[in-house]
């Protein structure tokens, strides 16, 4: 579902290859319209979704959903656990996006930017799409605010930069602590519904709940006739605002 509400972009996107910020759209691509989206528009598809990578299970997401025949979109975050120029998270960025995983940004350090004012709120979608171009060569579409939280400040910053901002339409709940049990439970009533999709929030860096319910999920989905695509697929729409060559490694990869 699209907010019923949107806004024009504001701008050019703001990348650069390394600290300066340049207005650069890949070239014959019309900067997209500002939008908030909060569930897919595809009938039978299910967009899983893992915030606050990359992480130690990233591969192993990506392995599971390939062998299934099916997709999940990564919202990465600059420097929320680990940073993301870490040589480590980079090969898992690398790694999803080269098996055909979204990535999507999680802003830098996963603040409530409801509470920030605009210079802050821009750094921390900026650092983040540098940081996205010059390790993969990309720059996401699609922006999911930490903890879901955006106000007018936030949506004119995103659309100052082409980008959109994505929530979710089912909360897996991993991030509370609840068992995996438990999870599956939710998962299982949100599917006996018969959705016209699921756009569901998960979180990579809980293995013991929502990574171990990841074989689950895929078989629900599919015993029910759901589609596991990206994000991007289940909205009809492009992933990336830039598309290129990542960057080599130089002193300005650093936290």
């Amino acid at each position: 579902m699209i907010s019923t509400s949107s806004l024009l972009v504001l701008g050019a996107l703001l990348v650069s290859a390394t600290h300066g910020h340049g207005d650069i759209f890949q070239r014959g691509h019309k900067p997209p319209t500002f939008q908030v989206y909060t569930a897919c528009a595809k009938p039978k598809t299910v967009a899983v979704t893992y915030d606050d990578g990359p992480n130690l299970y990233t591969k192993t997401i990506v392995d599971a959903f390939n062998k299934a025949g099916g997709k999940v979109t990564f919202f990465f975050n600059g420097d929320l656990y680990h940073c993301i120029y870490d040589p480590e998270e980079v090969d898992r960025a690398k790694y999803a996006l080269s098996h055909g995983h979204q990535i999507g940004g999680h802003t830098w350090a996963h603040l409530h930017l409801p509470t920030l004012n605009d210079t802050s709120i821009k750094s921390e979608f900026t650092r983040t799409n540098d940081a996205m171009r010059k390790i993969l060569g990309v720059v996401p579409s699609l922006v999911r605010p930490p903890f879901g939280e955006y106000n007018s400040n936030v949506s004119a910053v995103a659309a100052s930069l082409g980008q959109s901002l994505v929530t979710w339409d089912f909360d897996s709940q991993d991030w509370t602590g609840a068992a995996s049990a438990d999870i599956e439970a939710a998962y299982k009533a949100r599917f006996d519904t018969n959705p016209a999709s699921i756009l569901p929030l998960n979180h990579e860096v809980y293995k013991t709940r929502s990574h171990d319910v990841m074989p689950y999920v895929i078989k629900m989905a599919k015993s029910k006739g759901y589609k596991l695509v990206t994000v991007a697929e289940c909205l009809g729409i492009q992933p990336y605002l830039y598309q290129g060559k990542p960057s080599k490694r130089d002193a300005s990869w650093t936290c």
